[in-house]
C-alpha cells in the first residue's frame, strides 16, 4: 500500500477535487492502519510505550537491540501517515495546518532515533551497527518521502508566498523560512527523474558515512601496544602506568597496554622516553583507517564524490556552496578568507615555537637535526615544564573529576541560577552514566542531564554533547530536554580516583557549554531551539565556557589536592594562566589546517587524480610547520567532516572562537560572575536557539559585530 500512496502523493497536485477526496480517504485509512501497527508494537516495545519514569525519561533498563527495528518500522509508518494527512487536508494551506503540522510530525520517530543513534556513538556493538545499516535505507527513503513530496511542497510554497500577510511572530517567520528553504535545498524543485537520482545518492551517502564511522572505531580498537618490559615505561607518570596496567588487565593480558584512545595515546606521546615506541604509537594513530581491513581512503573519495554530485544536481557549484548557504559565513570565499586571514599571521609564531622547542631539545640531549612528529609532544611538554615550572603531573591531583563536576555545576548556578541534583529513579544505558535533575532558580524543571565520562570499547573516541529529547511545546504542553554529555576521561584506578589534566578540564567546560545551550532552550519549535543553530554559531557557548578554566577566582573555589585537601597554590594558578597561550601559534595553525583540508575536499568540482593520502599531503604542504611523515593522513579518520555533520564546516571552531573571545571580554570588563551579563547571555544567546538570525542575536548581546582581532589578542599572536 505504501508504494501506491507514494505514487498518489506524487501526482495528487494534478487531480480533480473528487480524486483529492478519494486520496484523502485512502490516506486516512493508511493513518488508521499505521496507528493500529503502532498499537500492536507498543505492547512490548519500550521505545514506543509511554515511559513511567520522571519526566518521561527513556526506558534504558528495558530497551534491547531486538526492539530497534520494529520500533523504527512502526515510527516510520506513523510519520508517513502524518505526512499523508497534511497533504490530504482539504483546507487551504496555512501556517498551522501545514508548517506547524510538518514541524510536529514524526515525533515517535524522533524519540526512537534520538535513543538509537546516540547509543550508536556511546555504547554500540556489532548488532547495533548491523541495525544501523539495515535501517539506513528506510530512514533515507522516509527523508526523501518528505523532502521530495511534490504536493507537500506545494502546500509549503503556498504558505510561503503569502508570508508577509500572515501576521506571524518572529519564531513562526523563522520556521516558515527554514521550512521552505529546507525543501528547496533537498531537491523539491527537481524533476521526477532527478529526484530519483538524488534519492539514490542520499542513500549511498548515508551508508558510506555509517561505514566510515564503523571503520574508525574498529581501527582504533584494533591497535594495542603491549608492553611487558618495565624499562619501556620510562618517563610515564604513575597515573599513566596504572591506567595501562588496568587496560591490560581488562584485556586479559599481562604487563601494560597503550591504546589509541586519547586518554592513553596523549599522555604516552607526552611522557614516554622511548622514542621508538613513540614512533610506533604515532604511526598507528596517524594511519587509523588508512589501508588494512578498515580502510577509509576509498570511502573518503566515495563520500566526496556523492556530495559533489548532489550539490551539482541541486544547482550549486560545489558542496561547500551548498553547505554554507545557511551559515553565518554564507559562502566559501568568506570562509577561505577568514581561515587564511588567521593563518598568515599565525604561521610565523608557530614556526618560531617549533624552532624554540628544537633548540631546547638539542640543549638537553636530542641528537637529530629536526623534530619528528613523534618527538613534538614529548619535547614541547619538557620545554613547557622548564619554561613555566608546571606539568600535568603537578596539576592532576587538583582536578579530581568529582570536584570538577561540582565546580561546573556551581558555575552554572552562579551564572544562571541552575541546580543539578542526582536522581536515582531514572534508568541509564551503562553503569558509568549518572543522571541529574536540573532546576532553575525558581524550582522549575529544566532538563535531565546524563553524564557519561569514561572510555570503553563500545564508545567512540572524543567528547561530545547530544540530546535524547529536545525542548519544545506540543499541544500547549512544554517538553523539557534530555541532555547528554559524553567524554573519554581517565578511569579511576585501584590506587587513584579519576584525575583530569587541565586540558581535559577545559574539554569538560566546553561540552558543558553545549549542554547549557540545550538545557536553557526556550521556544515552541525544537528545530529552532537549543543547539539547533548554524554550525558556525553552535560552538560559541562551548568555547565561551572554556575561559573560566584560566580564571583564578574560579579555580580557587574547587581545585584541591585530593590527597591532602590543600587548595591549589596561587603560584600554580599563576603558572596555568601564564602558560595558557603556550604553543598558541602551533595550536591555531593545527586547527586551521583541519579547516583548510575540509574546504579543500568540499570545494572540489571533481575527484582529484591523486589518492586520498596524496591529496591531503599536497594540500597540507604549504601549511606544515613540522616535517611531513610519508604514508600518514588524518582525512580517513576525520569523523567530523565525513561522519559527523561538519562537512565544509570545520572552520566554525575558529569562527566561534572569534565570537567567544569578543563575548567573554564583556565578562572580563564587568566581572566573571556578573549576573547581569550572564542574564543577557542567557536571554540573547543560550535560550534563543535560531529563532532569529544569529548575527542579530549576537549583536543584541554584545552591541556590535565580533572582530577577529579579539581572538588574536587573546592568544597573544600580535606583533608588538
Amino acid at each position: 500500500m505504501s508504494g501506491k500512496l507514494a505514487l498518489l502523493c506524487a501526482y495528487s497536485y494534478l487531480c480533480t477535487s473528487d480524486l483529492i477526496w478519494y486520496i484523502m480517504k485512502i490516506k486516512l485509512t493508511a493513518a488508521a492502519f499505521a496507528l493500529a501497527f503502532i498499537t500492536s508494537c507498543n505492547m512490548e516495545n519500550p521505545l514506543l510505550t509511554e515511559s513511567p519514569y520522571p519526566y518521561g525519561a527513556p526506558q534504558f533498563d528495558k530497551i534491547r537491540n531486538e526492539h530497534y527495528v520494529p520500533a523504527f518500522k512502526a515510527a516510520l509508518a506513523e510519520a508517513k501517515a502524518e505526512i499523508d494527512s497534511i497533504v490530504a487536508d482539504p483546507a487551504e494551506p496555512d501556517f498551522r495546518n501545514t508548517i506547524e503540522a510538518l514541524e510536529y510530525s514524526g515525533r515517535t520517530l524522533d524519540r526512537v532515533s534520538g535513543i538509537f543513534y546516540n547509543l550508536m556513538e556511546a555504547d554500540t556493538d556489532d548488532r547495533m551497527q548491523a541495525i544501523a545499516e539495515e535501517i539506513s535505507p528506510l530512514m533515507t527513503e522516509y527523508s526523501m518521502y518528505v523532502s521530495l513530496n511534490k504536493p507537500l511542497f506545494e502546500r509549503v510554497k503556498a504558505v510561503y508566498l503569502k508570508k508577509d500577510s500572515l501576521g506571524l511572530e518572529q519564531d513562526q517567520k523563522q520556521l516558515l523560512e527554514d521550512t521552505y528553504k529546507s525543501f528547496s535545498r533537498n531537491g523539491a524543485n527537481l524533476s521526477d527523474e532527478d529526484k530519483a537520482v538524488y534519492s539514490k545518492y542520499a542513500e549511498e551517502l548515508s551508508l558510506a558515512s555509517l561505514q566510515f564511522s564503523k571503520n574508525v572505531l574498529a581501527a582504533t580498537n584494533a591497535y594495542t601496544l603491549h608492553i611487558t618490559d618495565s624499562t619501556d615505561l620510562a618517563g610515564l607518570p604513575g597515573y599513566v602506568v596504572d591506567m595501562a596496567a588496568m587496560a591490560a588487565k581488562e584485556k586479559g593480558m599481562d604487563g601494560w597496554v597503550i591504546t589509541l584512545d586519547y586518554p592513553s595515546f596523549g599522555p604516552f606521546m607526552k611522557f614516554s622516553e622511548n622514542r621508538e615506541l613513540r614512533k610506533q604509537v604515532y604511526m598507528a594513530y596517524m594511519t587509523i583507517a588508512v589501508g588494512g581491513g578498515f580502510d577509509n581512503t576509498g570511502i573518503v573519495r566515495q563520500i566526496v564524490d556523492l556530495r559533489i554530485k548532489m550539490a551539482e544536481l541541486l544547482g550549486y557549484d560545489t558542496y561547500a556552496a551548498y553547505a554554507l548557504e545557511n551559515k553565518m559565513a554564507k559562502n566559501a570565499a568568506t570562509v577561505e578568507n577568514f581561515l587564511n586571514g588567521l593563518l598568515e599571521p599565525s604561521l610565523p609564531f608557530a614556526r618560531q615555537e617549533v624552532a624554540d622547542i628544537l633548540t631546547f631539545a638539542k640543549e638537553n640531549g636530542f641528537d637529530d637535526d629536526e623534530l619528528k612528529s613523534w618527538d613534538f609532544s614529548f619535547w614541547s611538554e619538557k620545554y613547557k615544564e622548564a619554561k613555566y615550572s608546571v606539568n600535568e603531573e603537578q596539576l592532576k591531583p587538583y582536578f579530581r573529576l568529582e570536584n570538577c563536576i561540582d565546580a561546573v555545576f556551581d558555575l552554572a548556578n552562579r551564572l544562571y541560577g541552575l541546580t543539578f541534583t542526582p536522581i536515582e529513579n531514572v534508568p541509564v544505558y551503562h553503569k558509568d552514566v549518572k543522571v541529574y535533575d536540573v532546576k532553575d532558580a525558581d524550582g522549575r524543571h529544566m532538563a535531565l542531564f546524563y553524564a557519561d565520562f569514561f572510555p570503553r570499547e563500545s564508545k567512540r573516541s572524543g567528547a561530545w554533547m547530544t540530546e535524547f529529547r529536545e525542548q519544545c511545546i506540543f499541544d500547549g504542553v512544554e517538553e523539557r530536554p534530555f541532555v547528554s554529555i559524553v567524554t573519554n576521561f581517565t578511569k579511576p584506578t585501584e590506587t587513584a580516583p579519576s584525575l583530569l589534566t587541565h586540558g581535559e578540564f577545559v574539554t569538560l567546560l566546553h561540552e558543558f557549554g553545549h549542554s547549557l545551550h540545550g538545557i536553557l532552550a526556550e521556544g515552541r519549535y525544537s528545530s529552532l531551539t537549543g543547539t539547533s543553530v548554524p554550525r558556525d554559531f553552535v560552538e560559541l557557548p562551548s568555547q565561551f565556557m572554556e575561559n573560566w578554566a584560566y580564571e583564578p577566582e574560579f579555580l580557587d573555589t574547587f581545585a584541591k589536592d585530593y590527597r591532602t585537601g590543600e587548595v591549589i597554590p596561587d603560584s600554580l594558578i599563576t603558572k596555568i594562566v601564564e602558560s595558557k597561550n603556550y604553543l598558541a601559534g602551533y595550536s591555531q595553525v593545527r586547527q586551521l589546517q583541519y579547516g583548510i583540508m575540509d574546504m579543500a575536499w568540499h570545494t572540489l568540482k571533481a575527484l582529484p587524480e591523486e589518492s586520498t593520502v596524496d591529496f591531503e599531503k599536497k594540500t597540507m604542504a604549504p601549511l606544515n610547520v613540522m616535517p611531513s611523515v610519508p604514508g600518514t593522513a588524518f582525512s580517513p579518520a576525520f569523523s567530523h567532516i565525513f561522519a559527523g555533520g561538519y562537512a565544509a564546516g570545520y572552520y566554525s571552531y575558529k569562527w566561534s572562537e572569534v565570537l567567544e573571545a569578543d563575548a567573554f571580554s564583556l565578562f572580563k570588563e564587568k566581572g566573571i560572575f556578573n549576573k547581569e551579563v550572564a542574564a543577557s547571555f542567557r536571554d540573547n544567546i543560550l535560550s534563543k536557539g535560531s529563532s532569529e538570525d544569529v548575527a542579530v542575536l549576537y549583536r543584541n548581546f554584545r552591541g556590535h559585530d565580533p572582530q577577529p582581532e579579539a581572538l588574536m589578542e587573546k592568544l597573544g599572536l600580535v606583533r608588538k
